[in-house]
């Protein structure tokens, strides 16, 4: 089984990729918290934890890590050392690593984010760390959701490089496209937007190969 270190694991999001890493027979998780307080919920389930703050050093946070889920987020307070410099520090830290893939969560509107009306300061962070990502010569994915939602899984969703519409899409099946991003064969050195949709989420996969 492969170790997988997910960075922002106390988050909404981060702790969907958990529960799933922890259910899966491929991939182990080890949940990357801020906090010594935010451990104990993940070492109850018998989870791996590891401390490290994304505006500090966190070299150590890769040891013995095969691959990365960057979920971490500062909930738009301080998007430039979190979103945007956390992103490209976990980056190096990876590479020095020779981890095996990076999958980025990113967010719709990364692409253009002098298009944006809003949120245009978080949508520049994220594009800065995804072109980070890609010039990094780590193997990555990169996941772009519309506006998340906290609705059940639907294991479907809408996927293309560019949707050129907006949408929603919830955080479990955002969470469920992340873990699938991990395999080897999967969605290797692509960045692509992601809704709800209709064709299943490994199927949708297999589109961008």
């Amino acid at each position: 089984m492969e170790n997988i270190l997910v960075a922002g694991a106390n988050g909404t999001t981060g702790k969907k990729i958990v529960n799933l890493l922890n259910a899966s027979q491929y991939f182990k998780p080890v949940a990357m918290v801020r906090k010594a307080e935010q451990e104990e919920q993940f070492k109850k389930d018998g989870i791996e934890t590891v401390l490290g703050d994304l505006e500090q050093d966190i070299s150590h946070t890769v040891k013995g890590i095969d691959k990365v889920i960057f979920a971490a987020g500062s909930g738009g307070k301080n998007v430039i050392d979190v979103d945007q410099e956390g992103a490209k520090k976990l980056v190096d830290a990876s590479k020095k690593a020779n981890v095996k893939k990076f999958v980025m969560l990113s967010s719709m509107g990364a692409e253009t984010p002098e298009k944006a009306s809003d949120l245009k300061n978080y949508l520049m962070a994220k594009h800065n760390a995804d072109e980070y990502l890609k010039l990094s010569d780590l193997t990555y994915a990169i996941v772009r959701p519309g506006s998340l939602t906290n609705n059940e899984a639907t294991d479907h969703i809408e996927l293309e490089k560019s949707l050129n519409k907006n949408g929603s899409i919830s955080r479990a099946d955002v969470a469920q496209t992340l873990v699938r991003s991990l395999h080897d064969d999967a969605a290797v050195n692509q960045t692509f937007e992601i809704i709800e949709g209709n064709t299943l989420i490994g199927k949708a996969l297999d589109t961008l190969s």
